[in-house]
């Protein structure tokens, strides 16, 4: 098993010693071990939700509408769900 040493401000280490205290991990070590997993899991998720979504993108073909179109139309989504305002 390898080694690593970090540095971070008090406030971090602190933290990371309240996690431990409080129980939720054995120890500092399994703590960043859970930090490195979860960012390793949420990763390869969004590495799955790209793939399928081009999946999707390349089995429906291509599109008769124009640029301004699709633009128009995603300009609209966008509104629609509150992502943009007025004439953005």
């Amino acid at each position: 098993m390898s080694r690593l040493t970090i540095s971070m401000p008090d406030q971090m280490n602190d933290w990371v010693e309240a996690q431990v205290s409080a129980g939720r991990y054995g120890n500092v070590s399994e703590y960043f071990r859970d930090l490195v997993r979860r960012d390793q899991e949420r990763r390869e998720a969004a590495f799955d939700d790209l793939r399928n979504m081009l999946e999707r993108a390349e089995a429906g073909g291509v599109s008769t509408r124009g640029l301004s179109d699709i633009m128009a139309a995603a300009r609209e989504e966008a509104r629609q769900k509150g992502l943009l305002r007025g004439e953005d």
